[in-house]
């Protein structure tokens, strides 16, 4: 029942579409924002609003250590469980474990063949099969079309939700439709790109593209103080 209670308050459920998934299988998002601004901490969100759904993730990361996203997901879940007896909660942690497991890879060293490879490793072995891949920290700085292009075919492949986040910079002008520089020539490849955007004391999370129109949706916060997203109306 806490489980339930704990998805239907996620205000990402605005994101969602009428399967109850924010991207379809085979589909890419991205998480758009600047160094520090909130990135991970939307895709932890992502991941155990997925995992409290019964699905596996698999999360990715190209520049912190296990140890450091582990405690990013602890300190999310507490925040949004923190109102609620941890004798009810505890019991929920542990049960959600198994369905996130969290690998790391140096930048120079990341390519779909490798993670291809780490992936089969993990299925065959019947470790771990994640429906949802999370790529924290993938270099767009490059051409990457070939890149992401592989990776698309990867995700089809297996049927994977596939999450990425982007690094974008205060001084680089976006293109004509409001797309940052960095994911410009390959936005086309993507289902979903919000981003989170700074103004005043408030993080505001907009949709450059996707299902649903900007316009339509609830305005997404991001709580400065808990790093949560929140509705804007119940700020």
């Amino acid at each position: 029942m806490l489980k339930k209670e704990l998805i239907l308050q996620n205000p990402l459920r605005f994101l969602e579409n009428e399967t109850g998934d924010i991207l379809l299988e085979g589909g890419f998002g991205a998480v758009l924002a600047r160094a520090g601004v909130g990135k991970t901490a939307i895709l932890v969100q992502l991941a155990l609003n997925t995992i409290l759904k019964g699905k596996n993730v698999l999360h990715i990361s190209l520049d912190d250590p296990v140890k450091k996203l582990t405690l990013w997901y602890k300190e999310v879940f507490n925040h949004l469980t923190k109102q609620y007896d941890s004798i009810a909660t505890n019991p929920i942690w542990e049960a959600i474990l198994p369905h996130r497991f969290i690998m790391t890879f140096r930048v120079e060293g990341f390519s779909t063949s490798k993670l291809e490879e780490r992936l089969t490793d993990l299925i065959e072995q019947n470790i771990f099969s994640p429906q949802v891949i999370i790529i924290d920290g993938f270099n767009f700085k490059e051409d990457v079309r070939a890149s992401l292009s592989d990776f698309k075919r990867l995700a089809k492949k297996h049927s994977l939700y596939v999450w990425f986040s982007v690094k974008t910079h205060r001084h680089e002008e976006p293109g004509p439709d409001g797309m940052p520089a960095q994911i410009l020539e390959v936005a086309d490849l993507f289902d979903l790109v919000i981003q989170l955007q700074p103004k005043g004391k408030e993080i505001h999370i907009k949709t450059l593209k996707g299902a649903t129109a900007d316009s339509d949706q609830r305005t997404l916060l991001l709580d400065p103080a808990t790093m949560l997203v929140r509705d804007s109306e119940s700020f």
